[in-house]
């Protein structure tokens, strides 16, 4: 990856509907070469998807928390039976096995309160498998996902 490379994925993260064409422009390359180098960083699995980015509070939800979970077992089947169930509830937006204190963090998207007590109690509780959990709601929004820094790299992708 060079640094024209690196140059397209921050641009993408930026904006990922940018067109091909302005893409080349910006880069001084032609149309055709662009596309080229785009469908590699695809291949390669460096670009995994395109994605629109919505605004929640437009959508109707108004609060978000992140929810801490341990397990009271930890084996392979309890674990994967937890995992299956959390990707299938709808207001989690991501979620980590972590190591510490913690199994795993969620971070869900809810309209309220109420909504939050019902997925706390009802979608949370009801896995199997989940020992304790402890929810934090988040009071303000110091900095969300701008994509990946593509400054320190690891120097066995570095073509430049």
């Amino acid at each position: 990856m060079d640094s024209i490379d690196r140059n397209i994925l921050k641009m993408l993260q930026e904006n990922g509907r940018m067109t091909n064409v302005e893409l080349a422009r910006l880069n001084g390359l032609a149309p055709s070469s662009m596309l080229e180098r785009v469908r590699r960083l695809e291949e390669r699995g460096i670009i995994r998807r395109y994605q629109a980015i919505l605004d929640p509070k437009t959508l109707g939800y108004r609060l978000t928390a992140a929810v801490m979970i341990n397990l009271n077992l930890h084996q392979a089947s309890e674990i994967d039976q937890f995992e299956d169930r959390i990707r299938s509830i709808p207001e989690v937006r991501a979620c980590y096995h972590i190591t510490g204190r913690y199994d795993y963090i969620a971070y869900i998207c809810v309209r309220d309160i109420d909504h939050l007590r019902q997925v706390v109690t009802h979608a949370f509780a009801s896995v199997p498998g989940v020992e304790k959990q402890e929810t934090f709601v988040t009071l303000s929004v110091v900095k969300e996902d701008a994509g990946y820094s593509l400054e320190e790299m690891p120097p066995e992708l570095i073509d430049d």
